[in-house]
């Protein structure tokens, strides 16, 4: 299929978004040529899946999609949001649950039966495949690839690029992308790491804390004192986990950040309980009376040396700012929505589409990534089928 042949659409990527596309496509008609750079499709998608594949959270319309920040996005989320996202998996013979928090598992926990199901749909479809396929860039209007057959270059009728961002290299989302597109005219937003750990440069002491979590606390944001609850984990690199993730915007415009690591407890109901313990109780003794967990107390004691011990309700995080971009679990930035049409074509490349986080929107984990992902790669699927 290089240069001319029969009329083909081009899918550019087979991540959640790629595929999604190529179904759009293959269920309007067109044949359908997935192009994926690895030997294998979904790489960070089956990643996702190995600590419990967060399909969708189960909430209203609205709430869902303000979480987004994105206006332009409402009516591709109102297309497939949380219940189409939950009905798409079930039609995939992926049995799922809902858990306390509302947000929505396959009852295996593993990404990898849903993916083995959807590309035998796929498949079934008339669905090509083409894996160790690498976009290059352009020659002249074609798109050229490295493959294990040599350069090849294709000239498709449409075509959705599903890239992905800019973080997790290692598993496909490189970025490569983003100088090719400018040159064409595309409007693209500088990267930002989102849904990302904090850099922490420990003490000795802190050594064998190193994977626990910190549990019950409430995390403050200043100086806006918005509240949010979640547990988070001292790693060797800092701290982790899905508590910390949705404060990512806040952090990166330059709101601190400071612990209460007793929530239910007023300042004045810990003075107090301090005032009865015993005089020459060392710190860390007092802070295990007053019911922190080990961790938490080592908290205290890394980040409050020389003040009271009620500055565990106003416990300041000290961090040299976010984990490097590559290892964010998603990222801000990308294709800018100014640069495309409400069918999410590019303007400056008519014919071409794009899905997925190669757009500039941010979500936090939780399901809401994932459904992002979907939602957009059937919009621009559909919108390119019609094309």
């Amino acid at each position: 299929m290089s240069g001319s042949g029969a009329s083909f659409a081009l899918v550019i990527g087979a991540g959640p978004a790629g595929l999604m596309a190529a179904e759009a496509l293959a269920r309007a008609g067109r044949r359908v040529v997935v192009a994926e750079a690895k030997p294998s499709p979904a790489r960070k998608f089956l990643m996702a899946g190995k600590s419990g594949l967060n399909l969708t959270k189960d909430e209203p319309l609205a709430p869902f999609v303000a979480t987004f920040g994105a206006d332009w996005l409402a009516p591709v989320l109102g297309k497939f949001g949380p219940v189409q996202a939950m009905d798409w998996a079930k039609g995939l013979g992926v049995e799922i649950f809902t858990g306390s928090s509302g947000r929505v598992f396959p009852v295996s926990m593993k990404g990898s039966p849903l993916l083995r199901a959807w590309l035998r749909r796929l498949e079934g479809l008339g669905v090509e495949l083409r894996t160790r396929w690498r976009w290059t860039g352009f020659e002249g209007e074609a798109f050229a690839f490295d493959t294990p057959e040599g350069l090849q270059a294709l000239r498709p009728e449409v075509t959705v690029l599903a890239l992905g961002g800019a973080s997790w290299s290692r598993l496909g989302s490189d970025g490569a992308w983003v100088p090719w597109l400018a040159e064409k005219g595309v409007e693209i937003a500088p990267w930002q790491a989102a849904n990302v750990g904090l850099r922490v440069d420990w003490s000795a002491h802190m050594a064998r804390h190193f994977g626990s979590p910190v549990k019950g606390a409430t995390l403050r944001l200043l100086p806006s004192a918005s509240l949010h609850r979640g547990e988070f984990i001292v790693s060797e690199r800092g701290l982790e986990g899905g508590g910390l993730y949705p404060l990512s915007p806040a952090l990166r415009q330059g709101e601190r950040l400071e612990l209460d690591l007793l929530p239910a407890t007023s300042e004045a109901e810990v003075e107090a309980k301090l005032a009865k313990m015993k005089p020459g109780e060392t710190g860390a003794n007092r802070l295990r009376k007053l019911g922190l967990s080990p961790v938490a107390a080592a908290l205290v004691m890394e980040w409050g040396k020389g003040q009271p011990l009620t500055v565990l309700k106003r416990l300041p995080v000290q961090h040299q700012g976010p984990r490097p971009l590559d290892e964010a679990i998603s990222v801000a930035g990308g294709i800018t929505a100014a640069a495309l049409t409400p069918d999410l074509e590019l303007r400056a490349m008519p014919g071409v589409f794009a899905a997925g986080e190669m757009l500039d929107w941010e979500a936090p984990t939780g399901g809401y990534l994932l459904t992002g992902c979907l939602a957009t790669g059937l919009w621009a699927g559909a919108a390119a089928a019609r094309h």
